[in-house]
């Protein structure tokens, strides 16, 4: 396999010396600002991490060289980089030499790496290095609340990954039965960022942690008016140093390290892997697509994604939890060209008691009890983000807007609703709008004393004037927070953004 990489690589390098390269790029400026300390929901995720704060003015810039996916062996490869300024956030810690609580101002670094990625493909097989960002092979990235394992919420991770880059007929099927599937191991970059953020009082520090992503799905054939799709996704973190604190002191120090063996261990988890249960942090999704295409074009589909962090999930002894979603697309250049209802319930969490006797030496209660999931938290990891966002579904409020510094997901135990659409107003003319609605109580560990509820929406309008300036695309976009658990807040942003492509 190394073999074929390296000569991969060599005829890639020989041929891009002798063709024609095309880059297409993009620059972009934009401005936000809204009442509160943090962007409204609408407008905060589902774009990669790039705006979170309330207020800023940003420079975006993307160059990118496509894969040719009608030609045997091609290549990619691509960076994008954000420069400018916003507003800060103040993150309270514990001060143990006086005993109290001060604050720290947090914002996002002024000069950013967004995508820095090369990838290479030999018929349909790829390899990729670098930060890429990856659509959802289930959900509609412009109109879904979120993949529930890795949605387009936080900052790609940086990786190696290898796998299909299409879906392939499968030998044998005549095309009926196509597969699709990759494995990522990467390195978590955001140890400043989580230092500065947590209280130093309660809860997980964790640092130089490894991540890691593998999905396989098997998918009918896609020109027939009837397709399904269905398979796995998983990912985990791993290896690093966890810092534990209680009540402002350190209670314990574990230092994992990497080894190559951990490769394994996260590829295939099992018991006794070097660590108290499973190693790493595991987590992931049973996912399925139906599509129904009919004769003018428009199209329905219905689809799941359903979590699990261990066996009762994998099992689906954890109840409605999951997404649920609708979606009915209409041909293009209508004032209505797709909508999406989705309910998404995380309140069953495998039930509240879990209890094993292996865990409780010298006890006389035989038995094992299930349960007790907290989703996206770990005693050993910390939270599943990336720079405070949630790698998996935003709808569930990210650690990054925990002003009090704590490390995780306060209130993963909620149920609700998210709805969207996108159209067309006339030429050159679109919208796009979104409305949720939720209710949480604390975490699965952790239920709180009341419910917290809140509604969110957004309104987009994009001007594209291609008949006067081609690659001109000017975007206005309105959102709203409103109850207490994201606060209310109003907000909107403004994108200017020009677009096209030099060879060379």
């Amino acid at each position: 396999m190394l073999r074929f990489i390296l000569c991969s690589l060599a005829a890639a390098c020989t041929l891009a010396a002798v063709a024609r390269e095309t880059i297409d790029y993009s620059v972009s400026l934009l401005a936000n600002a809204s009442s509160g300390t943090f962007a409204p929901y609408m407008l905060g995720s589902w774009n990669s991490g790039r705006i979170t704060e309330g207020k800023g003015i940003w420079h975006d810039g993307f160059a990118h060289r496509d894969m040719e996916m009608d030609r045997r062996l091609s290549w990619e490869y691509g960076v994008e980089y954000m420069l400018g300024y916003g507003s800060a956030a103040n993150y309270e810690y514990y001060e143990p030499a006086t005993s109290t609580f001060e604050s720290a101002k947090v914002r996002q670094s002024p000069a950013r790496l967004i995508q820095l990625y090369a990838a290479l493909k030999y018929r349909s097989v790829f390899i990729l290095g670098g930060m890429k960002e990856q659509p959802s092979l289930i959900v509609d990235g412009r109109l879904s609340s979120g993949d529930l394992v890795r949605s387009n919420n936080a900052r790609p991770i940086p990786g190696v990954t290898i796998g299909f880059i299409r879906f392939v007929d499968i030998p044998f099927t005549n095309g009926w039965v196509q597969i699709n599937g990759e494995i990522m191991y990467g390195r978590m970059t955001d140890d400043g960022f989580d230092n500065r953020q947590f209280n130093y009082y309660q809860g997980v520090l964790a640092n130089d942690l490894c991540y890691t992503y593998k999905r396989c799905y098997f998918r009918t054939k896609p020109s027939q008016p009837f397709s399904v799709t269905v398979g796995m996704q998983t990912a985990g973190m791993f290896g690093g140093k966890s810092l534990t604190y209680r009540h402002g002191e350190l209670i314990s120090t574990e230092n994992r390290g990497f080894h190559v063996r951990d490769l394994w261990d996260m590829f295939f988890p099992h018991e006794g892997s070097g660590e108290n249960y499973y190693k790493g942090n595991s987590l992931g999704s049973w996912d399925f697509h139906a599509r129904y295409r009919f004769a003018s074009g428009t199209t329905v589909a219905a689809y799941f994604e359903w979590p699990f962090e261990d066996g009762s999930g994998i099992g689906k002894q954890n109840g409605w939890d999951g997404l649920w979603g609708l979606q009915l697309t209409l041909p293009q250049g209508n004032i209505l060209e797709s909508v999406v209802f989705e309910y998404l319930d995380f309140t069953n969490q495998s039930g509240y008691v879990h209890f094993s006797h292996t865990d409780a030496p010298g006890t006389t209660i035989e038995g094992h009890a299930t349960g007790g999931d907290d989703y996206y938290n770990n005693n050993f990891y910390g939270p599943y983000a990336n720079y405070g966002m949630s790698i998996g579904t935003p709808f569930l409020r990210s650690p990054r807007y925990n002003l009090d510094g704590y490390p995780g997901y306060l209130h993963n135990r909620a149920r609700g609703f998210h709805a969207a659409a996108l159209g067309n107003i006339a030429d050159e003319w679109s919208w796009r709008a979104m409305i949720s609605y939720q209710k949480a109580g604390g975490s699965g560990r952790q239920p709180a004393y009341h419910k917290l509820h809140d509604t969110s929406a957004m309104l987009e309008a994009a001007w594209t004037p291609a008949t006067v300036v081609p690659g001109l695309s000017v975007k206005c976009s309105l959102a709203f927070d409103r109850g207490n658990l994201r606060g209310n807040n109003f907000g909107g942003m403004l994108s200017l953004s020009y677009s096209g492509n030099f060879a060379f």
